[in-house]
């Protein structure tokens, strides 16, 4: 039991909570899914980048798929292992490219033909030779919210299977590419096990047409994606969702590497908040808190649903229809929309829940307002793992303002 009050009182609101020993059982029950065959779990840093947690996850054994050199630097300096890190994303510079190959993580995942002849051209320049993945796009429909459906052709990821056989019999004559991988993430937060089943069936017959051609593919990269229940969702069954891929591959020899993110994380983590007061009108209730669209935005961007709990020194059990809302300047500035709690009073604490993924990593300070603190839960103790940040820490860099 975790007491939300007590965290509160000593680290102040809005303030970000993470269970570390969850996201360590999160860890293992996924990896002893894919223990039949060779695997590697990849976490995915944009869900949550604190440093804190990404050194936890290391110590586990994980490596990091990363969408930035940011991401790849921080999972470094964590102590991630450099052969356990993949940098993915869709637009790469040429500095990062560069930077990513001097550092020699495991790979680089390409999402276009155009990318592949700049990361040619950037390993010719260093003379070295890049070893690449690249992310196929299966157009299959992953039946989640579209801002976060990543495999079809509508969307921008990824390549599709005539155009990737294209890059790998160009990759496999380059002197300074080397293929090693081959990709593919459909979307996230996916609740049905079919979609991850239809893409895993197109993706490796992909692999043995290539693997035909004499081209040597080591890594099978299934993507992340695994839904979590923020609300009522029924989650799938990890070990059918293992089974699929496996049996998708047959006899093939590669290493499955998954990229979960959202299943690590989402459910670990919490968003502690303060009322400040109630406001009403002839037509709605407001609970205004502390905590914003700036600190949670999945909310406002995605209308998505965040459990809550109720902490007050009051024993109202009556409830009434509400909203929680915070102090930003803009109607969308919302945490719910529509629920029904009890009466709140001054200070009481508003838990957000299933809060860890997509929450401190999408904050912002909109309206110049300072992010969270992050504390992390070890073993029933707290230690802080990112200090509140102050309004100086936002002038800071503006360095010449007159």
């Amino acid at each position: 039991m975790i007491d939300f009050q007590q965290l509160s009182n000593k680290y102040d609101t809005p303030l970000y909570v993470y269970d570390f020993n969850e996201i360590s059982k999160n860890y293992y029950e996924l990896k002893e899914a894919f223990k039949a065959r060779k695997s590697m779990l990849c976490y995915a840093v944009k869900a949550n980048s604190n440093l804190s947690l990404l050194k936890h996850l290391a110590v586990l054994g994980s490596g990091c798929d990363c969408v930035s050199i940011g991401e790849v630097k921080r999972a470094l300096v964590a102590g991630v292992q450099r052969y356990k890190i993949i940098f993915s994303g869709v637009g790469k510079r040429d500095i990062e490219i560069k930077e990513a190959l001097q550092k020699d993580i495991l790979m680089l995942n390409l999402e276009s033909e155009e990318e592949m002849y700049r990361v040619e051209k950037i390993a010719q320049e260093l003379k070295i030779e890049a070893r690449i993945s690249i992310r196929v796009n299966p157009n299959i429909d992953p039946k989640t919210h579209p801002y976060i459906s990543t495999g079809l052709h509508e969307n921008k990821f990824g390549v599709d299977i005539q155009s990737a056989k294209k890059m790998y019999l160009y990759a496999n004559r380059s002197n300074s590419l080397n293929p090693i991988g081959i990709h593919f993430h459909i979307g996230s937060q996916i609740t049905q096990t079919t979609p991850f089943k239809d893409a895993a069936i197109v993706i490796a017959d992909l692999l043995k047409s290539l693997k035909a051609a004499n081209i040597d593919i080591k890594f099978f990269d299934v993507g992340g994606g695994v839904g979590i229940r923020y609300k009522d969702e029924e989650t799938i069954s990890l070990y059918e969702y293992a089974q699929n891929i496996f049996e998708s591959l047959g006899n093939q020899d590669v290493t499955i590497v998954c990229e979960p993110g959202r299943y690590l994380v989402g459910n670990s983590g919490y968003l502690v908040t303060k009322v400040l007061y109630e406001k009403r009108n002839d037509k709605k209730r407001f609970v205004i808190v502390d905590a914003a669209m700036n600190d949670l935005l999945r909310p406002s961007l995605y209308r998505a649903y965040h459990d809550f709990e109720l902490i007050s020194a009051k024993d109202s059990k009556e409830k009434s229809l509400a909203d929680i809302v915070g102090p930003i300047c803009e109607s969308g500035d919302f945490l719910a929309k529509d629920i029904y709690m009890q009466e709140t009073q001054h200070d009481d604490i508003i838990v957000m829940k299933s809060a860890g993924a997509y929450g401190f990593s999408m904050s912002s300070n909109y309206n110049s307002r300072p992010r969270a603190a992050e504390v992390a839960l070890v073993d029933g103790k707290d230690r802080l793992i990112r200090q509140r940040e102050a309004i100086e820490d936002l002038l800071r860099l503006e360095i010449d303002f007159i």
